[in-house]
């Protein structure tokens, strides 16, 4: 599978401008599968805006992902904000799946952040639950970056049947040695290939740490090749990197963690003190 990881900048509140640059990118890197970080189409520090951003199924944006995926024949993994299908009046921070052809698939982020320069929790509504969603003629796990820091997101992919697990992040530059250190993790506890975009540039103060990249089931990096793309910032790439989505299934039995922890009854309660 060629995977297109897609480290750019959006414009914020544009969503116009992003889905355009969006398409340009799609099209030059010729993919089965194009990542794009979290809340690229709306940007990150957006407050009360992210109420009239938010995308719905057949809103203008909607329609032209659609059309961008069904010209290039690449299934496109991107974050935006959009309304919640429980809730009426409320938004999720969510990772879209739209494949060239059939539904759209959408994984809203479970855990949100509000410390720091973080103030996701205002915004946006968590979900409680992660399913895996089918695009690329794969079975995909989609995560929003601090979903990472809980093992247990991965977990409930991997055992539910994602062959990759794909992470958006907008995460700054103080906490890129983290996630240098978590997804190799992730990989290596579910047997299974990671792929991580997260942005670049720099929005309303916070400095994004970009850091793509993609690791195969035993933790180890894949090398990409760069593609060009017009217009790029300094700091902003594109890079094609060939992943096989069937690694999980051959690398598993000889590190059999999802059966061991998926089917093993629990242990004789411990004896009382």
């Amino acid at each position: 599978m060629r995977i297109a990881l897609a480290e750019l900048a959006p414009t914020p509140g544009d969503l116009a401008a992003n889905v355009a640059r969006l398409g340009a990118a799609v099209r030059a890197a010729r993919a089965d599968l194009a990542v794009f970080p979290e809340l690229y189409l709306s940007g990150y520090r957006l407050g009360d805006r992210f109420h009239a951003l938010a995308l719905r199924p057949g809103d203008p944006t909607w329609t032209a992902l659609e059309h961008t995926a069904r010209s290039a024949g690449t299934t496109i993994v991107v974050g935006a904000p959009a309304t919640s299908p429980e809730r009426p009046g409320e938004i999720q921070n969510v990772a879209i799946a739209v494949p060239p052809d059939g539904a759209a698939g959408i994984q809203a982020k479970r855990y949100l952040p509000n410390f720091g320069p973080f103030e996701e929790a205002i915004p946006f509504s968590p979900t409680g639950t992660s399913r895996p969603v089918r695009a690329a003629g794969r079975s995909l796990g989609l995560e929003i970056c601090y979903d990472t820091f809980f093992p247990e997101v991965s977990r409930e992919l991997a055992l539910g049947g994602a062959e990759l697990l794909v992470v958006l992040s907008a995460s700054p530059v103080t906490s890129r040695r983290l996630f240098d250190r978590l997804l190799p993790a992730r990989a290596i506890e579910n047997a299974c290939p990671v792929v991580y975009v997260n942005r670049v540039g720099v929005e309303d103060g916070i400095v994004f740490g970009g850091g793509s990249a993609v690791w195969d089931p035993r933790g180890e990096p894949i090398p990409g090749t760069a593609v060009p793309l017009e217009g790029l910032a300094p700091e902003e790439s594109v890079a094609v990197v060939d992943v096989d989505p069937a690694a999980a299934a051959r690398w598993r039995p000889f590190r059999p963690v999802l059966r061991d922890v998926g089917v093993r009854p629990p242990g004789p309660a411990a004896p009382p003190a």
